[in-house]
Order: C-alpha cells, then sequence, then structure tokens
C-alpha cells in the first residue's frame, strides 16, 4: 500500500457524508497548518466504505481543490469498513525480511476474505505482552477491489493516490503529534462518522486494537425523524442542539437521550471487549472525534455510558496556524470533523 518517495502530500478524509482535507508542513518545532477544506456529498453516495457513486464523488473531490487552492497532487487517503481487517496477532520471532516472505501464509489463517483478494501489509510491534518468546504483529489487509475504488477517484479528480491507510491508524497519527500519552496508558479513539465509528484502542502509544462499528450520526438522526415524524433537515438540527419547530422540548431531549445512548452503547461493548481479552490493559480515557462529537451532549452520554474520561479531540492542539490566514472560531468548531484527515496529512512516505 505504499508507492512512491518523500514529498510534500494531501491527506484526504473520503467520509460517507463529506470529504476533508488538510495539508500540513512538517518543519523542527512540528506542524503548521498550511490549508484544509471540507465538501459536503448527499447522502448513499458512500455506504459502509463502499464507493456508490464515484462520478459525484469525484466531482466533490475536485470541488475541493478547486475551493482550497492546493497546488498539492500527492494525496494519502484512507478506508474502513467491511473490505478491511485490522487485527493483532502474535507469531514466532523473525526478520522483517522473513516475515515479508511467510506474510501471506500467516494471513490466511486470520483473513475472512480470499487472500488473492486483498492487499496485505504488517507492523511489527516487539515482544509480546502475553509471552516474551513470542512478538506481536498488527496485520492489515484490505479487499483489492475498495482499494482500486478509492485509487481510481482520486486519478480522476486528477490527483496522484501515493498511500492508502486505515482510518484508524489515522487517527492513532492523529493523537501522537497532538497529545502527550504516557507509555504506560491505554487509551481510546472513537471516531464517529456519519455512517461508520472508528474504534482504535492504544497501548505505548500504538495500535493494540481496533474496530469500525457499522453505526453513527446518521442512524441518529433517522432515530430522531422517526420518533418525532420530522424530516431529515430538521432532525440534523436538533441532533447538534438546534431548536425544532414542531415538537416539544422535552420529546426532542427524550428522543436524543435515547438514541444517543444506543451509540454509546456500542461503543462500551467494544471497550468491554478489548478489556475482556486483555488481562492487564485498562482504558483510561477515550478521545472522541467525527461529526458524531457535535451531537448534543453525546460526549457526557458517553462518559456515563462506559465510566471514563471522555475528551473531545481537537487535532489542531499542537498544529500551529495563523490567525491571518484562518478563521480560529471555525478551527475549532470543525476540528474533531478533521482527526482522520489530520492524521493522514501528518504522514511521510515509507513511515510505518
Amino acid at each position: 500500500m505504499f508507492l512512491g518517495k518523500k514529498k510534500d502530500i494531501v491527506g484526504l478524509d473520503i467520509g460517507s457524508s463529506s470529504i476533508k482535507l488538510v495539508e500540513l508542513n512538517r518543519g523542527k518545532g512540528g506542524f503548521k497548518l498550511e490549508n484544509f477544506g471540507l465538501s459536503h456529498l448527499p447522502p448513499e453516495a458512500i455506504v459502509d466504505g463502499a464507493l456508490m457513486d464515484s462520478v459525484t464523488i469525484i466531482d466533490a473531490i475536485r470541488d475541493l481543490v478547486s475551493t482550497t487552492k492546493t497546488k498539492r497532487k500527492d494525496v494519502v487517503t484512507s478506508v474502513s469498513g467491511h473490505s478491511v481487517i485490522v487485527k493483532k496477532i502474535t507469531l514466532p520471532f523473525m526478520t522483517e525480511a522473513e516475515l515479508e516472505e511467510s506474510i501471506q501464509w500467516e494471513a490466511e489463517r486470520y483473513i475472512p476474505f480470499d487472500i488473492n483478494d486483498v492487499n496485505i501489509d504488517f507492523h511489527m510491534l516487539g515482544s509480546s505482552s502475553e509471552n516474551a518468546d513470542l512478538m506481536d504483529v498488527v496485520l492489515v489487509a484490505a479487499k483489492k477491489d475498495i482499494i482500486n475504488d478509492y485509487q481510481s477517484v482520486i486519478v480522476e479528480a486528477g490527483l496522484n493516490p501515493l498511500i492508502i491507510d486505515t482510518d484508524s491508524f489515522a487517527l492513532e497519527n492523529m493523537l501522537e503529534i497532538n497529545y502527550d500519552i504516557d507509555k504506560d496508558e491505554t487509551v481510546a479513539v472513537a471516531n464517529v462518522g456519519a455512517s461508520i465509528t472508528n474504534i482504535n484502542i492504544l497501548k505505548n502509544n500504538t495500535s493494540s486494537f481496533t474496530r469500525d462499528i457499522f453505526k453513527g450520526g446518521n442512524q441518529i438522526t433517522e432515530e430522531i425523524q422517526r420518533q418525532l415524524h420530522i424530516d431529515y433537515e430538521e432532525a440534523e438540527r436538533i441532533k447538534v442542539g438546534g431548536k425544532g419547530e414542531g415538537p416539544s422540548q422535552p420529546a426532542v431531549q427524550n428522543v436524543l437521550k435515547t438514541a444517543s445512548e444506543a451509540l454509546a452503547i456500542e461503543i462500551g461493548n467494544s471497550l468491554d471487549f478489548f478489556q475482556s481479552t486483555s488481562t492487564y490493559e485498562k482504558v483510561s480515557k477515550l478521545y472522541l472525534s467525527g461529526g458524531g462529537s457535535k451531537i448534543k451532549d453525546f460526549d457526557i452520554v458517553l462518559q456515563q455510558q462506559i465510566g471514563i474520561p471522555v475528551e473531545v479531540a481537537n487535532p489542531f492542539k499542537r498544529v500551529e496556524y495563523s490567525g491571518k490566514n484562518f478563521d480560529l472560531e471555525y478551527l475549532r468548531e470543525i476540528g474533531p470533523i478533521m482527526a482522520v484527515a489530520v492524521g493522514l496529512a501528518s504522514r511521510r512516505v515509507g513511515d510505518k
């Protein structure tokens, strides 16, 4: 999944409700924001990570390139959903070259797809915490047709796809450049998108567990619509704390709380599963990102459900930017939505 040489790149997050673009420059003191933008997509353009309307997506990317006036052509993007598998596995110690030779065979034991239909990558983590005689490896597999679809829309939009990452690893990068997390601390990121929620749990600042939940902000909007008998636009407005025109405020609050709790329970179940399979690891904090972080009081509902501190992530927390070039209030407002794109923009070709 890695191509090319070191050069300035664009982080392009192709999400199910919008496409986000971020350009960062890397200096001695960290990263500086050079450019960013967002272009909305109509419903059903992307479903569960699969591109259903390529023409609309290509047009949206072109519009984003035009409005941001970016001069960069080389893109890092990411995938998630049913066609992507990220799994930590334990293997006998071997060199990277030896693992390169045997990874196809090893992957067949863990990947529920025909091995000929997937692109495979891996990252060696070092000694296993469970058995010092073995090593932990993060195995990544993505269906070739999904990779090809993402590459095709980027090329058709006039750009050059250099790296295809995963949403979960992009979130790991975003955390790394913005937060000081103790080496022994285990933390989680929940990136709540329109239709998919990415869960990433990190130990020693490295992904230890990832999972995609096929629920997000859209399901909450639909539940508000159904319960209150209102249209999509009004339900969206209510979801983020706006006033509805018809329903009473108590009814609105009750429906919003119930719908938010359903998603919070799904996130909590993922944390519980991780902790039930990891003898010594307890998640101490969760960082919340994505459009779902804008759902009214969702961070509070989630914290009550999972019983650990929840913080809305700021992907620009340690990224330098100019108040002359960017609307700082808008940047704060849109920040959590740009989490994956910031993580992608921090990548360099050849990084692992």
